[in-house]
């Protein structure tokens, strides 16, 4: 799945048969399902699903988990904006 693909399965209310792991978690958190994204990023061993699950924290305003996950991830903690790293981190996914 390329970008644009997986940006237009956002669009559905169904996430496509052919995602799972961190994709899955990313599509999740796309569509605003908060405890779906959150439940698959946590269980997925990877940096990019770290900083999946840092976003996650840091969105929802619990910025000390969000700097372990980003520890995890081996990131600096993000200080731009939640649609920039959201778009930051679906193009290190799908590039």
């Amino acid at each position: 799945m390329n970008h644009s693909e997986f940006i237009a399965s956002t669009k559905s209310n169904d996430p496509p048969n052919n995602i799972d792991g961190v994709e899955l978690a990313l599509w999740y958190t796309v569509k605003g399902d908060w405890d779906m994204a959150h439940n698959t990023a946590q269980d997925i061993r990877s940096e990019t699903a770290a900083w999946v699950h840092a976003y996650l924290h840091r969105q929802e305003g619990d910025i000390g988990n969000a700097h372990y996950w980003y520890h995890r991830a081996r990131k600096e903690a993000y200080s731009g904006s939640l649609e920039k790293e959201l778009e930051d981190i679906i193009k290190k996914i799908f590039t």
